[in-house]
């Protein structure tokens, strides 16, 4: 449960503003910072199908959890560093106007770095909410009972980490700096699987 909620948080907080950064630090039209996000919501959603075939036909449900993290903690080191290096970025434009757009190859990383962690959900959603349900099995009288207070607490957990995303990263990205609005949560799943 703490590897999806730490998930959660994390998702929500770097795409909740990834528009604002997209238009702001890449310079791209909103037209084209909507299409690479939508590109990313059909990828990420589309993912998890991918997941649990491979979860169910070949890894296991834990190994792909594994998986996922490792793929998704990628990244979002990526992400961190095409905010924070110079080179992976265009040079900051302070009045909006005439402000020079990201280059292909800058383009090219993003949607790498977007890909990886579409890939890292695909590996977490499908088999964290399974895997921590067979946690719960014991008894047939006991199991009901249970498993709806695990459903209960695991709901409630991650709005609580929804809810804490978009009023604290959020804050940090506008108000601190990207860097450490997207770098917070990138120690946070190493913590679990």
């Amino acid at each position: 449960m703490a590897n999806e909620v730490i998930e959660r948080f994390t998702t929500t907080g770097f795409h909740s503003n990834m528009i604002t950064y997209l238009t702001l630090k890449l310079n791209l039209p909103q037209v084209k910072a909507s299409n690479i996000l939508t590109n990313f919501n059909g990828t990420a959603g589309f993912a998890p199908l991918i997941g649990a075939l491979m979860a169910d036909s070949f890894s296991g449900r834990f190994w792909m959890i594994i998986f996922g993290s490792a793929i998704y903690q990628l990244g979002l080191v990526s992400i961190i560093l095409s905010a924070v290096l110079p080179g992976l970025r265009p040079p900051p434009c302070p009045t909006q106007v005439n402000c020079k757009e990201a280059s292909p190859s800058q383009i090219w990383i993003l949607y790498l770095v977007l890909l990886l962690t579409s890939l890292g959900l695909g590996g977490i959603r499908p088999c964290v909410v399974t895997f921590a349900a067979d946690q719960v099995g014991m008894t047939k009288a006991e199991t009901e009972s249970r498993s709806w207070n695990f459903f209960n607490w695991y709901y409630f957990f991650l709005e609580i980490a929804s809810l804490s995303a978009l009023t604290i990263l959020v804050y940090i990205q506008d108000n601190v700096g990207w860097g450490w609005g997207l770098g917070i949560p990138i120690p946070l799943p190493c913590l679990c699987p």
